[in-house]
C-alpha cells in the first residue's frame, strides 16, 4: 500500500463509520434512532481510532487536510506531498459517504426531514453566526492538531526504554487520538457539529449533492466554506504551537 492509497482507505473508513453513526442516530426506523449526542461523539471517536490503526504505519494516518497542512507548515511534510494527501482524503471521504448512503438505503425514504438527511453527510451550526461558527471550528481543530502531535511526539528516553515501548505504543496511541476526538466532540462540538476536518465535511457534502437521495433538500453550500477554512486555520495554529513547545 502506498501513501495515496493509505490516506484514501483511512479517510474512507473514517467517514464510513463516522457518517454511519450519524445515519444510525438521525434516520428513522434504525436501531439507533434518536440515541443522542453521546452515541454520535463516541462513534466518531471510534471511527478515528480504527482509521488510524489501519494506515498509521503507511501514511501517518493524517486522514484530514488540516493535519496535512499543519505538518507541512512546520516542515514535517514536504509541500509537494500535500496535494497527494488531500486528494486521497477527499476521494476517500466521498466514497465513504456514498457507502453510508448504500448501507441505509431504505431509511432515506422513511425519513421526511431533509435537514436530518444532510446532517448524515455534513455539519451545520446550532446558531448560524458565521464568525462565531468559524471561530469554533478554528478552536476545535487547534485542539485536535496540537493534541494529536503531542500524543504522537517522540519521547525523551533511553534506547532501552524506546525498545520496550515499541511493544505497546502502536496499540495505545491511535486509541488516545480517538479519545481526543471524543473529548472534542463532547466539549466543543455543540455549536457547529465539530467538522474539524475539511475532507470530513466537504467530501460528504459533495456526495450529498450528487447522490440520488430520496427527498433530500439543498446541500447548504453557503455554509460549506466554514468547515473548510476554519479547520485549515486551526490546524496550522495547532502545529505552530506544537513546534514552539515540543520541538
Amino acid at each position: 500500500m502506498n501513501v495515496f492509497t493509505a490516506e484514501l482507505v483511512g479517510t474512507f473508513l473514517l467517514i464510513l463509520l463516522g457518517g454511519g453513526v450519524c445515519a444510525n442516530v438521525s434516520l428513522k426506523k434504525t436501531g439507533g434512532h434518536n440515541s443522542g449526542w453521546i452515541v454520535i461523539t463516541a462513534g466518531w471517536g471510534l471511527a478515528v481510532t480504527i482509521a488510524v490503526y489501519a494506515v498509521v504505519n503507511v501514511s501517518g494516518a493524517h486522514i484530514n487536510p488540516a493535519v496535512t497542512l499543519g505538518l507541512a507548515s512546520i516542515g514535517e511534510l514536504p509541500w509537494h506531498d500535500v496535494p497527494k494527501y488531500v486528494t486521497a482524503q477527499m476521494l476517500g471521504a466521498i466514497l465513504g459517504a456514498a457507502t453510508v448512503w448504500l448501507a441505509y438505503l431504505p431509511h432515506w425514504e422513511a425519513t421526511d426531514d431533509p435537514a436530518a438527511k444532510l446532517g448524515v453527510f455534513s455539519t451545520a451550526p446550532a446558531i448560524r453566526k458565521p464568525f462565531a461558527n468559524l471561530l469554533c471550528e478554528i478552536i476545535g481543530t487547534f485542539a485536535l492538531v496540537l493534541g494529536v502531535l503531542a500524543i504522537l511526539s517522540p519521547e525523551v528516553m533511553t534506547a532501552e526504554q524506546k525498545e520496550m515501548q515499541k511493544q505497546w505504543e502502536f496499540g495505545l496511541k491511535p486509541l488516545l487520538v480517538g479519545l481526543l476526538v471524543f473529548s472534542i466532540g463532547l466539549s466543543l462540538g455543540g455549536p457547529t457539529g465539530y467538522a474539524i476536518n475539511p475532507a470530513r465535511d466537504l467530501g460528504p457534502r459533495i456526495a450529498h449533492a450528487l447522490l440520488p437521495i430520496h427527498g433530500k433538500g439543498g446541500s447548504d453550500w453557503s455554509y460549506a466554506w466554514i468547515p473548510v477554512v476554519g479547520p485549515c486555520i486551526g490546524g496550522v495554529l495547532g502545529a505552530w504551537v506544537y513546534k514552539m513547545l515540543w520541538i
